[in-house]
């Protein structure tokens, strides 16, 4: 049977603070979308029409600049909530969004969103905690990767792609997650010069092999080393 859409809910960082009866207010008005592979949720200046929340997968929020390329603004993974400020602000979605692997997401539609809100204040309560807690957990991730050496960036971004999606094997924690070296700068904020010598330093070194379906972590001790510097 389907899992059913409060429990969904619960997993969220943004909504597992609300009460029981406020998630199935919730559930009622939600549905669940899949997206397929490379597939798009909303492109930039799209209306935010709904509130998306992945339930499996991933996906990547971006912009495109002028010359055409993509810099990645942040990837979320399963009880993230995806372009929510917009929605809040009821503004267009300043970015675009697409699934890097096949995803599912709860969409809960903006107008039954901010009727509920309107009408149930404890709903309201329960959502400011659980945006808190999702700000403080955006503001250590800016932390870890904007401070120190490019390396020791790189390592930390690393570690957190295997804390989060790791999958064990025998030699080593499979990330499956397809990242350019462009997109890999992008993400820690340096150039695509040094995000291919240390990633091709890291393959050398047996630290961080990278596969056409992901990146093997093959000593995290030592990249947890580095991490430190």
């Amino acid at each position: 049977m389907p899992e059913p859409l409060d429990e969904i809910l619960r997993r969220s960082t943004v909504f597992r603070r609300l009460s029981p009866d406020d998630r199935q207010r919730l559930a009622a008005v939600a549905h669940v979308r899949e997206f397929d592979k490379g597939e798009t949720l909303f492109s930039e200046g799209d209306a935010s029409d709904s509130l998306y929340t992945v339930v499996s997968g991933r996906v990547k929020v971006f912009k495109t600049t002028a010359r055409g390329t993509d810099v990645i603004l942040e990837i979320f993974g399963p009880g993230d909530p995806v372009g929510a400020v917009a929605v809040y602000e009821s503004r267009a979605y300043p970015a675009s969004a697409v699934a890097l692997e096949p995803t599912a997401c709860v969409l809960i539609p903006r107008q039954a969103f901010f009727a509920l809100l309107e009408t149930h204040p404890t709903l309201v309560r329960g959502l400011l905690v659980g945006l808190t807690h999702r700000l403080v957990e955006l503001t250590n991730r800016l932390t870890e990767l904007s401070g120190g050496r490019v390396e020791a960036r790189l390592a930390r971004f690393f570690l957190k792609l295997a804390h989060d999606m790791g999958q064990r094997r025998p030699d080593g924690l499979f990330i499956p997650l397809v990242l350019s070296r462009q997109e890999i700068a992008d993400m820690i904020g340096t150039t695509i010069e040094t995000s291919i010598r240390i990633m091709s330093r890291w393959g050398k070194e047996d630290i961080v092999r990278t596969d056409k379906d992901g990146f093997l972590v093959v000593d995290r001790a030592a990249l947890e080393s580095v991490a430190q510097e």
